[in-house]
């Protein structure tokens, strides 16, 4: 008798995060919720909410699709989320690190020869011919056509070598 039912509040609050969830579930594209292996009478809840332009249509599938969030397990949903976040995360940090790059190669011509260093499957040749176009660009205020061909470059090689780099060294 010592067990209490979960207080009306506390019932209304874990309802509204699991409508909260299936309203994140609303806006990610049809491959990924397939991935994530939702039962198929909530895939078509979330594929339906996408399709309705009524606000209040909306609303009712918006609680609908809680509805069903809580005949599902949200833990796998949610780790599936925080997995796709992380990835962004980690995307965006690699993208400011080809950026960072770029930059440094720019304002020095010292940084080619420790960016070769960490990355030896990088085309010296192209590299150099990219830095030196696009600082005439920078100089003459062209349209950044080499500036961004050196972004490229650079992301295409920083892209391999450090998970090779990372898979040698549990060894």
């Amino acid at each position: 008798m010592n067990e209490q039912a979960p207080s009306k509040t506390a019932v209304k609050k874990h309802m509204h995060h699991l409508q909260q969830l299936g309203m994140e579930l609303t806006r990610l594209s049809d491959s990924t919720l397939k991935k994530i292996g939702l039962p198929e009478e909530l895939y078509q809840a979330v594929r339906d909410y996408r399709n309705i332009t009524a606000n209040g249509a909306l609303k009712r599938q918006a609680q609908y699709i809680g509805r069903l969030m809580r005949d599902t397990d949200p833990a796998p949903i949610q780790d599936f989320l925080a997995k796709l976040k992380g990835d962004h995360q980690a995307h965006n940090a690699f993208l400011q690190r080809v950026e960072q790059a770029r930059t440094r190669l720019l304002d020095s011509d010292d940084a080619l020869t420790g960016f070769i260093a960490q990355y030896p499957d990088a085309d010296v040749g192209q590299l150099r011919t990219l830095i030196r176009n696009a600082r005439k660009e920078q100089a003459q205020q062209k349209p950044p056509k080499h500036y961004r061909a050196l972004y490229q470059a650079l992301k295409a090689a920083m892209d391999t070598p450090p998970e090779a780099e990372s898979a040698d060294t549990p060894e």
